[in-house]
Parts: C-alpha cells; sequence; structure tokens
C-alpha cells in the first residue's frame, strides 16, 4: 500500500505512524535504532506489504498492468489504492482528509530524529505538495505517478498507467472496497498482536 493507506491503518498512534512512514528507508538491523513503538509500526508496514503483495484481489489489479509495466505493477496498484482510500474517505474516517493530512504531517515533523536523510528529503515535497490531500483528484494521481516514474532507475512508463485506470476505474474500485476490508482487519488484528507481545499483560 501508498502513504495514505498507510496513515489510515496506523490507527491514531502517533509512534506506529512514523515507523509506518519510514519503514522503506529502514535497512536491517538500523530498525533497532528507534523507540520500541516505531520498531511495532515499522514492523506493521512490513507486514501490511507483506499481506498485500500475496493478496488475489490485488493480483487480479496488477494483472490489468503487467502485460505494460511489469514489475513496476505492484507500485502503481498501491498509488491507485491509495486514490481510491482518498476518494472515498468519508466511507472510512470522519475526520476530513485534509485535516488528517495535515495532521500526519504534524506528527512526522515533531519526531524529526527518527526520520532518515532520505525520508526527510521526500517528505518536504510530500508537504510541500500535499500528497496525501492530493491523491484524491485524478491530477494528484497522474502527479504521482509522473514523479515516480521520474525517479524509476529505468523506462518505466509508470506515468502512462493512469490510462488503464481510467479505462477500469469501476472494476478496480470494485476490487479495492473488497481488499481493503480484508486489509483493515489485518492490519488492525496484527498491530494488537504486535504490541501485546512487546508489552504482555
Amino acid at each position: 500500500m501508498n502513504f495514505l493507506a498507510h496513515a489510515y491503518l496506523s490507527f491514531g498512534q502517533e509512534e506506529i505512524l512514523v515507523g509506518n512512514f519510514i519503514a522503506d528507508f529502514v535497512r536491517g538491523k538500523e530498525m533497532e535504532n528507534y523507540p520500541k513503538k516505531v520498531q511495532l509500526g515499522i514492523q506493521l508496514h512490513r507486514a501490511i506489504d507483506t499481506y498485500t503483495d500475496s493478496h488475489p484481489l490485488v493480483k487480479q489489479v496488477q494483472s490489468f498492468l503487467i502485460p505494460r509495466f511489469g514489475h513496476y505493477s505492484r507500485v502503481i496498484s498501491d498509488v491507485f489504492f491509495d486514490y481510491f482510500l482518498a476518494k472515498n474517505w468519508n466511507n472510512y474516517l470522519d475526520t476530513h482528509l485534509e485535516q488528517f493530512s495535515l495532521d500526519s504531517y504534524r506528527i512526522l515533523s515533531s519526531y524529526p530524529h527518527e526520520l532518515p536523510e532520505a525520508f526527510r528529503r521526500m517528505f518536504h515535497w510530500m508537504q510541500t505538495q500535499n500528497w496525501l490531500y492530493a491523491y484524491r483528484e485524478p491530477v494528484g494521481i497522474q502527479a504521482a505517478l509522473d514523479g515516480l516514474s521520474r525517479r524509476a532507475r529505468f523506462d518505466s512508463k509508470m506515468n502512462e498507467s493512469t490510462q488503464v485506470l481510467w479505462e477500469k476505474e469501476e472494476e478496480i474500485e470494485a476490487i479495492f472496497f473488497a481488499f481493503f476490508v480484508n486489509l483493515e482487519t489485518f492490519a488492525s488484528t496484527t498491530l494488537l498482536e504486535l504490541i501485546q507481545n512487546h508489552d504482555p499483560a
């Protein structure tokens, strides 16, 4: 899943959100340098990604993309799902998406020592361009995929994947709804288990 989903699946816990955001920028034993709750957020992020990557509904969306975009299909489907989460945000939280986005940036900014340098560079643009809120509109998703395409090591053509999204929007949205119910249950159960194992009663 992409940034908005990971923020939502932090379930209002600040240090979990920090870990959830920085997980892709933390390698191996580096995780041990972080506070325990941030470590749990990193572990939750990795569990969410593993669950997502193996889920048949996600593979169904990726099957629309693989013939043209190959192994980049995983990244593209993550961005597509953030679009549908943002578009249908009122189905999930009463807090307005714009306020949720600002709150997420505020939380991340309040943990400067926990943010890896590479994440801080990206976070500047995330905050300046309000990525989390921008995902709700087609122009925001196009901008996200344009940026990913520019940063890719090879000519990924990810910027062209929105053609698939608009051609199959209703079908992919239905898949998203079915999948996200499963993912939310998995993430909440996994976080509870991580917390209990960290601090058993």
